[in-house]
């Protein structure tokens, strides 16, 4: 062998070792966004769910809080008519 064959052997293997080191980086770095991705996934899908529940519970306490007012209305006319059968004016 010849100094030139030894010379760009050893650049080849140089060549080959950076670029396993380059698809190393790359992939490392493609995993790191991808569990990035999949953290801030899971914390969104975490907050829709805490959110859905609040609506939830802000709906249930609407629909109780109309049913009193039906009621409050009810008794109101209730009393009402009561005033007037009793001869006062309402």
């Amino acid at each position: 062998m010849d100094a030139g064959t030894t010379l760009f052997g050893s650049l080849l293997a140089c060549a080959g070792a950076l670029g396993a080191a380059l698809v190393a980086y790359l992939g490392k770095r493609g995993e790191n966004a991808l569990s990035g991705y999949s953290s801030l996934t899971e914390r969104l899908q975490s907050e829709r769910d805490r959110l859905e529940r609040q609506v939830a519970e802000r709906d249930s306490r609407i629909d109780e809080l109309a049913t009193l007012r039906a009621a409050d209305q009810t008794e109101i006319a209730r009393l009402r008519l009561d005033i007037h059968r009793l001869g006062g004016a309402p």
